[in-house]
């Protein structure tokens, strides 16, 4: 049931609702009646179509941590799971006072905007990611009346890459230092990054059982956060194969091995992996950035994407060509692309 009440010069809509075993109601005022009359209408047409307009008062941080706890708990790897639990607080502090029928692109936006200005672009869309997902539910159950998460953009302080490929040729001298100094359990890791481009914990999780004639089985991760071990999406899950001599020194490592392979060392290959390239006079880059450099050489020497997209264990062709779209070319064929581009233009003016 709605009311219509004159207060004034203004006129006040009540509507009844019920939810959660109890009885509310919404107000609104309004400056004319028809305003009145038909914001009432709207919301007796919600409530007839099945929308919880009841629960449309709660705060939005307490409804964004019901979800992340209740929806996406079994929904995600548990290393995801962690991820969005830290995005709680964040949304808390952003949004404390802020109900779900007050919610919509402009005011989200403005809140997300004062977020961007202190990080990166790269964290900002991981937080908006989430949150478009919590709106998404949100408007399927009737606690919003609009889906407008589409219309959230991601901004942020654009920060200099870290996962940068290497150039072909220090990926050679990289890829020959370790061979030579296959001495060191470390070097034997690095090696085999750069021949398979699989993350950091999936060759972290690799067990003797894990080796083929002549390759390895990805069948887990090793995260430093938890104890999950499952692979990121189920088309992680692969064969990876490998050249002889990168074989036989992983196997050799294996053979005094009870059960990982790679001694996962406090999981401080990433410090390890800086002293290393600073020792060659090599730039600076990251695990990831191995795995950027393994796809960028295979790119570069026109092999097909779908097989690459395979080898690394993307979901989809496309998420190859989108993620690894700047490395299809190599650094060191550029200029050489570059000239025979300007011959051909050229050529069209002769």
């Amino acid at each position: 049931m709605s009311t219509i009440t004159k207060r004034g010069n203004k006129y006040r809509a009540t509507i009844s609702l019920y939810g959660k075993g109890e009885y509310k109601r919404e107000t609104k005022t309004f400056k004319t009646k028809e305003d009145a009359n038909l914001w009432a209408m709207e919301m007796e047409l919600q409530k007839g179509q099945g929308k919880n307009l009841a629960e449309r008062s709660t705060l939005f941080p307490d409804f964004y941590e019901n979800w992340v706890n209740t929806v996406k708990k079994d929904d995600v790897r548990e290393a995801t799971f962690i991820n969005y639990q830290r995005t709680i607080k964040i949304v808390n502090d952003l949004f404390s006072n802020i109900q779900l029928k007050n919610l919509n692109d402009t005011v989200m936006q403005k809140k997300l905007d004062q977020y961007a200005s202190t990080h990166s672009k790269k964290t900002t869309k991981e937080l908006v990611l989430k949150i478009r997902a919590s709106i998404k539910y949100a408007y399927a159950r009737g606690l919003i009346a609009t889906d407008f998460g589409s219309l959230i953009k991601p901004k942020g302080i654009e920060k200099e890459k870290r996962n940068v490929a290497l150039a072909v040729s220090d990926f050679k001298k990289l890829r020959a230092y370790c061979l030579n100094n296959s001495n060191d359990e470390f070097n034997i890791l690095v090696l085999l990054a750069l021949e398979t481009g699989a993350r950091r914990g999936e060759l972290l999780g690799l067990k003797k059982e894990d080796l083929y004639e002549y390759g390895v089985h990805i069948r887990r991760s090793i995260s430093p956060t938890n104890d999950d071990t499952r692979l990121k999406t189920k088309h992680s899950r692969r064969d990876i194969s490998i050249n002889k001599d990168v074989f036989d020194l992983v196997s050799n490592l294996a053979l005094d091995k009870e059960d990982y392979i790679f001694d996962w060392d406090g999981f401080h290959q990433a410090t390890h992996l800086q002293t290393l390239l600073k020792k060659l006079n090599i730039p600076k880059t990251t695990f990831h950035g191995l795995r950027d450099t393994h796809a960028s050489f295979l790119f570069s020497n026109d092999i097909k994407i779908d097989y690459i997209s395979l080898r690394l264990g993307h979901n989809s062709i496309t998420t190859t060509q989108n993620y690894y779209i700047s490395l299809m070319v190599d650094k060191q064929k550029k200029h050489q692309q570059d000239a025979d581009a300007l011959n051909l233009l050229n050529d069209l003016s002769e």
